[in-house]
């Protein structure tokens, strides 16, 4: 069957300002290509087309006139919340040309939200919920929609809910993503500004799902069960980007990338003892980085690690992030630095029970750990997470999944008066972090490792002056 995936559009910045999103961090959708990749393997043909790709036409109407061009018989489409009305726009135009095209939407917003979907978007023919690799190639392959697990579709009656598909037990099944399949990939993709020292780079999963609960996190693809690459997949999967496509950074974004301690030792010791030319960056949790551990990232060439911290006030951390406390975060980070890794904090403004006061435990906090980045994202309820069921209680939430994107805030906590207040809190605090003295001193001594980085920002710097002033606090009214 001739296949075209779509990544949308999506909106990915704040209303009113130009999005500089893809030039700040043009990531590959990583999803699609391990779909394709297992539809290739199965013997059909496929076409992906990446909306925020580097050469991708702009505009509804140019992006359904490329997928029609391409002959699909049966187009996928994977959308996040912010992103899933751009991608219905696209159905919507698809099944006015050429209705005998099937239209299948998966992802995170489609596995949070299942059937009712069906209910209000008539050019949507099918849900895939959870896992998409097995499901679109049984699709693909023409099996009755009624035999297909984790599938959702119209029937005479209504709307069908088959039965869950179980997860793929072995992800060592899985071919590598079809990196190949991206127009671009990898020099016109690139990662986050000065998280790298070493180009080009790509990105990277090597597990699935989580076994815990913070109140903010959706789980309704991967679930709470987690499973793994082994080391050995693992290792192949780099020397693969290395060798097919010169490849010298990776950014891995595991959730829990250390949690299985046995498997990251026999990582590390073969990156260690047969190096790629490559550095990475993962993610640990607190709880999961004892110094052995360190050790072991650090000679298998980890460049930085991120810590999910979201908070620096001790009652927000135990509703939020149970399991982890304030002092083993300062514990972790002290470590990871005394170690040589760097440390990216990650942090998130406008939880529920979040105050003024908590805000500015969270920035001294931030301040006090001397980290070398930090990124605060804007609280954002979704569909699939455990939080959703009570933030109308404990807020004012407008549900425009336009801007559910974690870049605006779309929920107000019952302790700040408004979204401006909160906006100015976050401008002020973000801005706070690097403009502080010891933050620029330990920058301004890697500028020339990062001159990759300040290269792309010198030729788009007019573009990152415009997104600088969206960071300006609003000046106070008298």
């Amino acid at each position: 069957m001739r296949i075209t995936l779509v990544h949308p559009t999506g909106s990915n910045w704040i209303p009113g300002r130009r999005d500089i999103t893809a030039t700040a961090n043009r990531m590959v959708p990583l999803g699609l290509l391990s779909m394709a990749a297992w539809l290739e393997k199965a013997g059909h043909s496929v076409q992906l087309l990446d909306c925020l790709g580097p050469d991708a036409p702009s505009g509804t109407d140019r992006q359904a006139d490329t997928i029609l061009s391409q002959r699909p018989e049966l187009v996928g489409i994977s959308a996040t919340t912010s992103g899933f009305l751009d991608g219905y726009e696209l159905a919507r135009r698809i099944k006015a040309r050429a209705p005998e095209v099937r239209t299948v939407f998966g992802g995170v917003h489609i596995s949070a939200m299942g059937g009712v979907l069906l209910d209000r978007f008539a050019a949507i023919d099918c849900l895939c919920m959870g896992e998409g690799e097995q499901t679109l190639a049984e699709l693909a392959d023409g099996r009755p929609l009624k035999d297909i697990d984790g599938l959702i579709w119209r029937g005479i009656d209504g709307v069908i809910v088959n039965r869950p598909r179980d997860p793929i037990a072995d992800l060592d099944d899985l071919p590598f993503p079809a990196y190949e399949n991206l127009d671009g990939f990898p020099h016109k993709y690139n990662l986050p500004l000065f998280s790298y020292i070493r180009k080009p780079g790509a990105t990277m999963v090597a597990s699935r799902g989580c076994p815990y609960q913070c109140s903010y996190c959706d789980r309704s693809v991967f679930q709470r069960g987690y499973r793994y690459n082994s080391a050995g997949y693992v290792y192949a999967h780099l020397k693969y980007l290395r060798q097919r496509f010169g490849i010298r950074h990776v950014n891995i974004y595991d959730d829990l990338f250390t949690l299985h301690r046995k498997r990251i030792f026999d990582l590390c010791d073969r990156l260690a003892k047969k190096p790629l030319g490559m550095q990475f960056n993962c993610a640990v949790r607190v709880g999961y980085a004892d110094d052995d551990l360190l050790d072991a990232l650090k000679a298998a060439g980890c460049l930085m690690v991120s810590v999910g911290i979201e908070t620096g006030d001790a009652d927000m951390m135990d509703t939020h992030k149970p399991g982890v406390k304030i002092d083993a975060v300062r514990d972790t980070v002290g470590r990871l630095r005394k170690k040589g890794l760097r440390v990216k904090g990650l942090f998130m403004m406008g939880l529920p029970g979040e105050t003024e006061a908590s805000i500015e435990k969270t920035s001294d906090f931030v301040l006090s750990l001397g980290l070398d980045d930090m990124n605060m994202s804007k609280f954002t309820p979704f569909h699939g997470a455990p939080i959703w069921q009570r933030v109308h209680e404990e807020g004012v939430f407008t549900e425009d999944w336009r801007q559910m994107n974690c870049l605006n805030f779309v929920y107000i906590p019952a302790g700040i008066d408004s979204r401006e207040t909160l906006d100015n809190l976050y401008n002020r605090h973000v801005k706070r972090f690097y403009t502080d003295r010891l933050w620029r001193k330990r920058f301004t001594k890697r500028l020339w490792q990062h001159r990759w980085s300040l290269w792309h920002l010198v030729r788009h710097l007019p573009t990152f002056i415009e997104a600088k002033r969206a960071f300006e606090p609003k000046p106070e009214s008298n």
